[in-house]
């Protein structure tokens, strides 16, 4: 028996017709619904077909070409003119559809944009089961798909994106506290890492550095079991992260942690650092850096300005160790040498008459304790140390010189000695490690160290990988930076932090998302708070998954900069469930509402979980 396929279509476009098109407004069509296509349910070949309603796609015929368009609101209208005699009344009320044009279909494929806008009267369909899974084919031929969730209201549909096509991109994952953000970010890696990690030079040419303020993802399997977790601390002894002398010799990062003036300290570290770099990168630095300062020890100790040479003393002094006696006392180098005022200098006690100031007898300096104790001099093998030490000398020379005045540069210089015992206990300029380990991913767990640096580690890492990166030949290798809770850093409303501070940091991080991609390197942020991270870097992102957002000012920031998103999506993010998300972007052919797929192995989670209180006061003792 021969199956007639024309009239099977008719059938098909019987059952399947919705309605017509009355007005065409740009992007923005009204459909007029069928008077019999009404029910919430249709019957076709034995199975229900769900009807059309506010968030579902149709199909608009026009010649050959299918127009795809998703509907945003309906409404109900009654007719002016109607038969009451021979029609139910009802029927006297006409029901309008509003929809938003997203693309066409075209050789099998679906594709957004508008390539042609239907005419008033063309017919209009709801889609079969085949149309809705093109409509929802994220995944280009050409790359590997990895398998994230199932549409929300539609769980036999499975949503996969394309590796290229998510993460040769800029993410953003947003969403409050407790709406699966974290569950999310994690899960989309370990899908990479899964798939990816076949591939023969993927652990060679892929990069990935995680920054976890809240100690989420330092678990041994956590995303993966093949990574470094470094575990800084404040507070105690833990990792260091191996960092190089040129890493950290930037003026413009030293000025920042000295919070130093423009115009004056700024100029003033410049010299400093160049000073450091030209004496201690020398041939024998330790003896010339010691006869540096004996002969400025000399020129201090010449001096007729009592203040100001105390005041020199005392700085070239702290470069100094101290001189610990039996009883634990620390011995004053100033303890041999006394001050004539008539004479208006310094003398070596006991003094014998008639005065021998060292103005006049500079041999007399050099048996004093403090000149002697020069040659105790070793330098430190803490960086900052060794250019506080340099700092001091450079001020000591600048006030000798009349260059500087100690009260304009010394706040500079102190400074950067409170923040001395925090980089000293997280930073490692000596070891020479590989900071990468070995591995191609790296968890920079931050939870235990104190907000200084958990605001300098993020830009001090990201600045020196991505610089090493685009050093390396473009294309070669991939670099993907990770940042959880990214409102801690790339917040431009902190008040915690100078302007200075605040601009240099997220200059950096918007040049990353800026010139990036260029040269293989993407940001991932995710944050409960969108509004609170620079609307630049927000708006430069490719790819958004959209959890549960409830504050005015994340939704709005969220509407107003994310392009991808329409309006059905967008009234949909208060009221999402926990584990569900709106992905949209450039991989996204149309916005959709995702559930996430659950971790194979709890193992594989981050560290999240949201306190039940009932569970916690219930156990036992």
């Amino acid at each position: 028996m021969e199956i007639d396929i024309t009239s099977e279509v008719a059938l098909k476009n019987s059952i399947f017709r919705i309605g017509y098109i009355f007005s065409v407004d740009g992007r923005e069509v009204r459909i007029k619904v069928d008077k019999s296509k009404n029910a919430s349910h249709l019957l076709f070949q034995g199975d229900l077909i769900k009807n059309v309603s506010v968030g579902s796609y149709l199909k608009i015929a026009k010649g050959y070409m299918s127009i795809i368009g998703k509907v945003e609101g309906e409404y109900v209208k009654e007719e002016r003119v109607f038969n009451q005699e021979y029609n139910k009344a009802e029927d006297k009320i006409d029901r309008v559809l509003i929809i938003k044009l997203l693309g066409y279909i075209e050789s099998g494929k679906f594709k957004r944009g508008i390539k042609e806008l239907p005419l008033i009267g063309n017919e209009c369909y709801l889609i079969d089961k085949v149309e809705f899974e093109r409509i929802h084919e994220f995944v280009k031929e050409d790359d590997i798909s990895l398998k994230i969730g199932t549409l929300n209201l539609e769980p036999s549909q499975d949503i996969k994106v394309g590796i290229n096509g998510l993460f040769a991109s800029h993410i953003g994952v947003f969403g409050n506290t407790g709406s699966g953000k974290s569950y999310t970010l994690a899960k989309i890696y370990r899908e990479l890492f899964l798939e990816a990690g076949k591939l023969n030079s993927f652990k060679d040419n892929a990069k990935f550095i995680l920054f976890d303020f809240n100690g989420e993802y330092n678990k041994d399997d956590a995303i993966i079991s093949d990574k470094k977790v470094y575990n800084l601390s404040t507070h105690s002894d833990k990792d260091k992260i191996p960092f190089t002398e040129k890493d950290i010799l930037n003026v413009e990062l030293i000025s920042i942690m000295a919070n130093a003036t423009e115009k004056t300290q700024q100029p003033f570290i410049k010299r400093a650092i160049s000073y450091y770099k030209n004496v201690y990168n020398g041939d024998d630095n330790l003896s010339y850096f010691k006869n540096i300062l004996k002969s400025r020890l000399i020129a201090i100790y010449q001096m007729s300005d009592k203040v100001k040479c105390d005041l020199l003393l005392d700085y070239l002094i702290s470069i100094l160790p101290e001189i610990i006696t039996n009883n634990g006392f620390s011995e004053s180098l100033k303890s041999d040498v006394s001050w004539q005022g008539v004479s208006k200098g310094y003398y070596l006690s006991p003094w014998e008459y008639p005065f021998n100031i060292f103005s006049k007898d500079e041999l007399k300096i050099k048996e004093t304790i403090l000149y002697n104790h020069i040659d105790s001099f070793k330098f430190s093998k803490s960086l900052i140390d060794r250019l506080i030490a340099f700092l001091h000398l450079q001020l000591i020379e600048d006030v000798l010189g009349n260059r500087a005045q100690n009260e304009h540069i010394a706040p500079a210089i102190n400074k950067l000695k409170s923040f001395k015992k925090d980089i000293d206990k997280i930073i490692d300029t000596e070891s020479g490690d590989d900071f990468w380990a070995n591995k191609n991913f790296v968890v920079i767990n931050m939870n235990e160290a104190n907000i200084n640096m958990k605001k300098m580690i993020p830009l001090l890492l990201s600045h020196k990988v991505y610089s090493e990166h685009k050093a390396h030949k473009k294309g070669v290798k991939s670099l993907n930076i990770i940042i959880d809770e990214a409102h801690n850093i790339l917040s431009y409303t902190s008040q915690r932090e100078s302007e200075t501070w605040k601009d240099y940091r997220l200059e950096t991080f918007e040049e990353i998302i800026k010139e990036g991609r260029k040269f293989g390197v993407f940001l991932t942020i995710a944050s409960q708070r969108p509004s609170d991270i620079s609307s630049t870097i927000i708006s430069q992102l490719h790819n958004y998954f959209i959890h549960r957002l409830i504050n005015d000012k994340d939704l709005q920031m969220v509407e107003s900069t994310i392009s991808y998103l329409d309006k059905t999506s967008a009234e949909m993010l208060p009221i999402l469930p926990t584990g569900a998300c709106v992905l949209a972007g450039q991989l996204a052919t149309i916005p959709v509402v995702v559930k996430i797929d659950e971790f194979s192995s709890k193992e594989n989670e981050p560290d999240n979980k949201t306190f039940e209180l009932v569970k916690i006061w219930e156990r036992k003792k």
